[in-house]
């Protein structure tokens, strides 16, 4: 079979999109199907860092101005069009007659667009594009969410909603238990001392990933005699001044890793006491799985997806009651070794095999009256 994936742009660096088609992409090809990953360019932006105030509009130029026309032709050779990420739904209308598919991995930003979180208000531009990727959804001939939480919210706001449904993502083969020596020089990296128990949390400043509950929840946690000495690495970027000051509170217990590579973040999920995951809101949550994978228990919401994602091998908070995490999490501590052995059990169901097998029935499907047509 011939596939066309539409990846994201490069300059973007959007770097769990990118493994994600990537991942697809090799798992396919493994299979036998002629594959090929296409994606918008760098051509506006070629001669501007990424730190210019052009550059935002000059990547809007190089994604929705130069890079379409291009996939019509691309189009036209595959047998089926694969757009990896539905913030790009506006290439579905250069498919031409090529049957398209797109995978919707949240759609917290199209729902803070629409006025669902008070929290994360959208500027009209922001209004603007989210609406215009909702309606490119809407022009799909088949939506795959990567969660039944992500299926569900597009069910509420897709007025007349194509065929949906779920395929989980994967988690990379990279993750898996580091050798204690690669542990031991990870923590050596952080200044981490080899008795030292430290829990991990992975995310970005969105509001959603919560990074102030996860301090408020340490700060909970150190009043607790089994977590006194306990640390906490963050990783992710580095933190704003605010969160800075609260983590500064903590009297030393905070570790920052700036954008560590995918071996030493590995090295990071083995050696930690706990992941500690409290988002408020996600549409799949890729750090459960790959602390999972690498033998590390995971802490996370009471909250779809987490509860979805995690199965029964986590220890789940209201990521909102600092003082209710931190007691549940305490009483939970002696769980830790079964909760291992139930977190790569639950991996293994999200294998890229998995993923891939389920992606081409979707494929299959869609291009098999096309070809009979023919």
């Amino acid at each position: 079979m011939r596939i066309l994936l539409v990846a994201n742009y490069q300059p973007d660096r959007q770097r769990s999109m990118a493994r994600y088609a990537e991942l697809l992409c090799e798992e396919l090809r493994k299979r036998g199907h002629t594959v090929r990953l296409t994606r918008p360019g760098p051509i506006a932006t070629r001669f501007v860092g990424a730190g210019n105030p052009l550059f935002r509009w000059l990547a809007y130029l190089d994604k929705f101005v130069f890079f379409p026309p291009l996939l019509r032709p691309r189009a036209r050779h595959a047998d089926v069009v694969h757009v990896c990420d539905h913030s790009n739904s506006c290439y579905l209308r250069w498919t031409g007659r090529t049957p398209n598919v797109i995978t919707a991995h949240d759609v917290l930003a199209i729902r803070s667009a629409l006025g669902h979180f008070q929290q994360n208000p959208t500027r009209r531009s922001g209004v603007l594009l989210q609406r215009w990727i909702l309606r490119g959804l809407a022009r799909a001939r088949r939506i795959i969410c990567v969660s039944e939480k992500t299926r569900r919210d597009l069910e509420t706001i897709l007025s007349a909603p194509p065929r949906m449904e779920v395929v989980a993502n994967a988690v990379d083969r990279a993750f898996t238990p580091a050798r204690p020596e690669e542990v031991a020089a990870v923590r050596a990296s952080l200044g981490l001392a080899p008795e030292e128990q430290y829990l991990l949390h992975v995310g970005n400043d969105n509001w959603y990933k919560n990074r102030p509950g996860v301090l408020r929840i340490m700060a909970e946690l150190r009043k607790h005699p089994l977590f006194r000495n306990t640390r906490l690495v963050m990783v992710g970027p580095a933190l704003p001044p605010a969160l800075r000051k609260a983590a500064q509170a903590l009297d030393g217990a905070v570790v920052q890793c700036v954008a560590p590579p995918d071996e030493q973040l590995r090295a990071l999920y083995t050696g930690a006491l706990t992941l500690l995951f409290p988002s408020l809101e996600e549409g799949f949550g890729w750090p459960i799985l790959e602390a999972q994978a690498c033998a590390c228990p995971v802490i996370t919401s009471d909250r779809s997806p987490m509860t979805e994602i995690a199965g029964n091998a986590a220890i789940f908070i209201d990521p909102e009651d600092a003082a209710g995490a931190a007691a549940a999490i305490a009483s939970r501590m002696g769980d830790l070794d079964a909760l291992r052995e139930a977190g790569l059990a639950n991996v293994r169901a999200y294998s890229p095999e998995n993923m891939a097998d389920r992606w081409y029935e979707i494929y299959r499907e869609l291009a098999l009256p096309r070809r009979e047509a023919m």
